[in-house]
């Protein structure tokens, strides 16, 4: 068992494009996204130890442990240990829920990728998305750790290298469920199936922005705002929104110019993770 405490990132992603190409008789959506990492992250200190117990701090305000996406990762992997291990995880959070970038599968992510390692249960990569993707769609992406277009229901990925653009994202002041847009009658199911090469070079658009827009005029406002300045769209379901720029201080300038009601911040795309790049370091120590 590694006992040392390690501070582990669970970075956000932004889906540059998003089209839903169909809905199984299961329920599911057929899709294809393309994913790619920011700088912006969550951080899970986790120190190990033989406590056979899980604790998390601070608390998520309205959200039980036993509903805790860390928690379920934590309590999925021990199945896996052959000896009472437990964990006590503190939680920086610094991703907004409900913002279409990820944080809560993001976080149950860094927790299977840390937990594996710190109790030396050495799962691979393959494992660890199975069992993340029985509790979050996103999930294996942020195991997979490289960029990549996500098919199926998320869980076929084919790693890709997107131009490594730089973003200003925007989050506005509402929670967009996901299911509540996933069954909204009108969502746009029926966008035609591409190959990767048609995919990567074509305008890239999310299926569910027009839908988000209509039932948040939060997200409306807040891409009508941006759409004057750059190329702007939703990321996920919402409710983050994305400008894209060429150069960081573009990203910057803008920031500098938003209103008071538009809460944002710039990152970098990146198409390797930082939880793969530390996982790599931790590995080759």
């Amino acid at each position: 068992m590694q006992t040392k405490t390690i501070r582990w990132p669970a970075p956000a992603k932004l889906n540059l494009f998003l089209y839903i190409t169909g809905q199984r008789s299961d329920g599911y959506h057929e899709l294809q996204t393309l994913f790619q990492f920011i700088k912006r992250c969550d951080y899970l200190t986790i120190t190990a130890n033989s406590s056979n117990n899980i604790t998390i701090a601070p608390e998520l305000k309205n959200v039980p442990l036993e509903s805790n996406l860390i928690y379920k990762a934590a309590t999925l992997l021990k199945n896996y240990a052959s000896y009472p291990y437990g964990a006590h995880i503190e939680l920086e959070k610094n991703l907004p829920m409900g913002g279409g970038l990820g944080g809560g599968s993001s976080d149950a992510a860094t927790t299977l990728v840390a937990l594996n390692y710190h109790w030396d249960l050495n799962l691979s990569d393959k494992i660890l998305s199975e069992l993340g993707a029985s509790l979050g769609a996103d999930i294996p992406i942020f195991i997979h750790g490289k960029a990549a277009i996500a098919e199926g229901i998320g869980e076929k990925l084919s790693s890709v290298e997107p131009k490594k653009s730089h973003y200003l994202i925007a989050m506005p002041d509402c929670h967009v469920s996901t299911p509540v847009i996933f069954n909204n009658p009108d969502l746009k199911r029926d966008t035609p199936k591409l190959l990767h090469h048609e995919l990567m070079n074509n305008k890239w658009e999310n299926d569910c922005e027009n839908c988000v827009k209509k039932h948040y005029p939060e997200v409306a406002n807040t891409i009508d705002w941006l759409l004057e300045y750059a190329p702007t769209q939703l990321t996920g379901t919402g409710a983050c929104v994305f400008s894209t720029f060429d150069h960081a201080d573009e990203a910057e300038l803008l920031a500098e110019k938003t209103p008071k009601w538009l809460n944002c911040f710039t990152s970098e795309g990146l198409n390797i993770s930082p939880l793969r790049e530390l996982l790599s370091t931790l590995n080759k120590n």
